[in-house]
């Protein structure tokens, strides 16, 4: 039998390997919109270095390597913004970017500040939008950001129930 992934907080240590694979798992998204300029392609090391350090940033490791992340924090009135959800390519289609998506929640829902859960993606990330309302979230709002890109806000209640037994 094969090693089993792990979900655990990443450390300072990942930074680069997470860089590396949002690269990697950004590549798709850029090619559907046709704009190699998005943020997850662009973003420097000291960036992600800096969210390591100011919100609660998930990878999943096969062994030692970094097979998926995801980041998170809980802002003034009680939304839990998540975002960077990135899944290896050949780690894609197993659940992991659900039990991803259920761990951030409990861990950011874990001391009751969160009172929803909010997340975004591209209008044609039609994975992404499919995962998401497996998981609960449903469309609140849309915004237009240029020709190619609508981005599609997701959002569901921080009910403790719903996260409580996940990770």
């Amino acid at each position: 039998m094969g090693m089993s992934v792990t979900i655990s907080a990443a450390t300072e240590e990942d930074a680069e390997q997470i860089l590396k694979l949002q690269y990697l798992c950004y590549q798709s998204e850029a090619e559907l919109y046709g704009d190699y300029g998005i943020e997850p392609l662009t973003q420097p090391l000291d960036s992600l270095r800096a969210e390591l350090g100011s919100g609660t940033v998930l990878v999943a490791r096969l062994g030692a390597e970094v097979v998926a992340s995801v980041r998170g924090a809980v802002d003034e009135d009680g939304t839990a913004r998540i975002n960077k959800l990135i899944v290896h390519p050949r780690m894609q289609r197993h659940g992991l970017g659900g039990r991803l998506l259920a761990a951030i929640e409990a861990q950011l829902g874990a001391d009751g500040t969160a009172k929803s859960f909010q997340l975004f993606t591209g209008h044609r990330s039609d994975r992404n939008l499919r995962l998401y309302r497996k998981h609960g979230y449903a469309p609140v709002s849309t915004e237009r950001v240029d020709e190619r890109l609508t981005l599609v806000t997701l959002a569901k209640g921080a009910d403790a129930s719903a996260y409580a037994t996940s990770a």
